[in-house]
C-alpha cells in the first residue's frame, strides 16, 4: 500500500485526508478485496504522524464496510467494496468555496438587474440582526404562505406603490415569480385546457405554461401591449399579461385596454394573470396602478423582488382572489414547504425602514442614465433606428429598418462579444418581428453600452 504524503497546510484535517486516500485506492481497485494493510504503526511511522489519526482513519473505514479485521492476522479489504469503475480525472479535493466565472461577452439580457449595485452592507446588517435578535423558532419551519410580517409589510407596499387592493391573507411569498406562475399554472389548467398568451411572450414564462401541457392561444401585442379585441372566443384557463411594461415589445397597456380585458374575464368567468416584474422604474409620466386594484376579483397579481433587488434573493410573492387561497396554500406546501425564512424577515425590515423606497430612487437614476447612454448610441450609430418601449423598465426594442436578424448573425455578434435577443425568439406567431432586437441595459455599464453598440455597428 503506496501512501502519499497529507498536506498539513490544508483545511482538511489529516484523518480526513488518509480516509479519503485509502478508500480511493479501495474504490479504484488498487487496494483489492482480500489484501492485507499496514497496520496503524506502520502507517503512523511512514507518514510521521500521530497513530491516533490512524486509528480514527482506519475506524472510519472499518464502520462504513471497507476494510475488516480478521483477528491475529491483521486488517483486510473486505469483499465487494471495489467499484472498478472507470476513471473520470483525478480526485476531488476540497478547494474552497467557488464563484460562477463572469461571462466574458456583454450580455444584453432584458430585465437583468444592476447587481453592482445590491445593498449589501444593508442587507449583511438586516440578515445579521434577524439572527441574533429573532427567538429560535424562525429557525425552523415556517408558514407556506410566508412570514406574516412580510406579507403585512407587502399589504401596505404594494397598496401606495402599485394600487394593489388586498389583505395579508391573499398574499403567498414564492421562491421568485416563476414559482408564483408555475403554481398558478397547476392550480388552473385542467386537461385540455389553453391559456391566452400575450404575443410576443418571454420564453420563460411560455415554457412553464408548456411544461404544464397547456395549450397556447397567442394574442398580438403592439405598442400598447395585448390587444383584447383579439381574444379568444373560447373561455381560456386564464389571460397572461405584462400590463406595466410588456415584455417583449416594452408597451404599456393603456386603460382602455385595461377594462376591455376584465370586462372580457368576467364575461368568461375566467382570471386575469398579471405580471408586474419591473413596474417600479418608470420614467416618462407616473407609473400605471396594477389592474388588480381595478377588479382584485377577477386577477392574479404576481409579482418579484429579483428584479428591484437581485435575482439571488429568489423571493416574489402573489396576491390571489380569496377562493383561490386554500388550493394554492396546498400547493405551495408541497412543492417546498416554504421559501428561506430569514431572507423574508430580512426584507420585511428592509422594507418597513424604508430601505427599499430608497434603493428604488437610487436605481432609476442609474437606470435613467444607463437608458440614455444607450439610446444616444444608438441613434447616432444608426440614424434610422427606432427605440420602442423606453418608458419603463430596464429594456429598450431597438428596429433596423432593412435589417433581418437571424441565429446566423446573433452567433456571429456572439464571437464578436455581444450577446443580443431577437424579438423574434419571443414570438409564437412569426414572421412580424425579424427587424427588432431586445437591449437590456440594466445591468450594464455605461463603457459597455457603448462598446456594446460599437460592436453592433460594425457587424450589421
Amino acid at each position: 500500500m503506496i501512501l502519499k504524503d497529507l498536506n498539513r497546510q490544508s483545511s482538511v484535517t489529516l484523518t480526513q485526508q488518509l480516509y479519503e486516500q485509502i478508500r480511493s485506492l479501495i474504490l479504484n481497485d488498487e487496494l483489492h478485496e482480500g489484501e492485507r494493510i499496514f497496520s496503524t504503526r506502520e502507517v503512523a511511522g511512514s507518514l510521521h504522524i500521530s497513530r491516533n489519526i490512524v486509528i480514527e482513519a482506519y475506524d472510519r473505514l472499518l464502520s462504513e464496510g471497507y476494510l475488516e479485521v480478521i483477528p491475529k492476522s491483521g486488517t483486510f479489504v473486505a469483499k465487494g467494496a471495489s467499484i472498478k469503475a472507470a476513471k473520470k480525472g483525478g480526485s476531488i479535493t476540497p478547494q474552497g468555496i467557488m464563484f460562477e466565472k463572469q461571462p466574458t461577452f456583454i450580455d444584453f439580457k432584458g430585465g437583468n438587474p444592476a447587481i453592482d449595485h445590491f445593498p449589501r452592507k444593508k442587507w449583511a446588517q438586516l440578515t445579521k440582526d434577524v439572527c441574533l435578535d429573532a427567538p429560535s423558532s424562525i429557525f425552523g419551519y415556517g408558514d407556506p404562505c410566508g412570514v406574516l410580517s412580510l406579507r403585512k409589510v407587502l399589504v401596505n407596499y404594494l397598496r401606495r406603490a402599485r394600487g394593489v387592493i388586498c389583505d395579508h391573507s391573499q398574499i403567498v411569498i414564492t421562491s421568485g415569480a416563476t414559482q408564483a406562475l408555475k403554481l398558478i399554472t397547476e392550480l388552473l389548467v385542467k386537461k385540455d385546457d389553453f391559456i391566452a398568451v400575450e404575443d410576443p411572450v418571454t420564453d420563460e414564462m411560455r415554457n412553464i405554461f408548456t411544461n404544464a401541457d397547456a395549450a397556447l392561444y397567442p394574442v398580438a401585442a403592439d405598442h400598447e401591449g395585448i390587444q383584447p379585441a383579439l381574444l379568444p372566443e373560447r373561455r381560456p384557463s386564464f389571460t397572461f399579461v405584462i400590463p406595466s411594461h410588456q415584455f417583449p415589445l416594452g408597451g404599456t397597456l393603456t386603460i382602455q385596454r385595461r377594462v376591455q380585458l376584465l370586462e372580457y374575464a368576467r364575461k368568461m368567468d375566467s382570471y386575469i394573470v398579471e405580471d408586474d416584474y419591473d413596474s417600479e422604474f418608470t420614467y416618462e409620466g407616473g407609473s400605471v396602478p396594477s389592474i388588480q386594484g381595478l377588479d382584485p376579483d377577477s386577477v392574479i397579481y404576481v409579482g418579484t423582488f429579483s428584479k428591484i433587488l437581485s435575482p439571488a434573493l429568489r423571493i416574489g410573492y402573489v396576491v390571489l382572489p380569496k377562493p383561490l387561497i386554500e388550493p394554492f396554500y396546498s400547493l405551495k406546501w408541497y412543492s417546498d414547504r416554504h421559501t428561506s425564512s430569514i431572507e423574508q424577515y430580512a426584507l420585511a425590515r428592509f422594507i418597513d425602514e424604508g430601505h427599499l423606497d430608497k434603493h428604488v430612487r437610487k436605481m432609476k437614476k442609474i437606470y435613467i442614465e444607463r437608458r440614455k447612454v444607450l439610446t444616444d448610441a444608438l441613434h447616432q450609430a444608426f440614424p434610422s433606428v427606432h427605440v420602442i418601449g423606453k418608458a419603463a423598465g430596464m429594456h429598450i426594442v431597438a428596429q433596423f429598418p432593412g435589417i433581418t436578424f437571424t441565429e446566423g448573425s446573433c452567433e456571429k455578434l456572439m464571437q464578436e462579444g455581444i450577446k443580443i435577443y431577437p424579438v423574434e425568439h419571443f414570438a409564437l406567431n412569426k414572421g412580424s418581428h425579424g427587424d427588432k432586437i431586445v437591449l437590456g441595459y440594466g445591468g450594464i455599464t455605461v463603457e459597455e453600452l457603448k462598446k456594446g453598440v460599437e460592436i453592433l455597428k460594425r457587424n450589421i
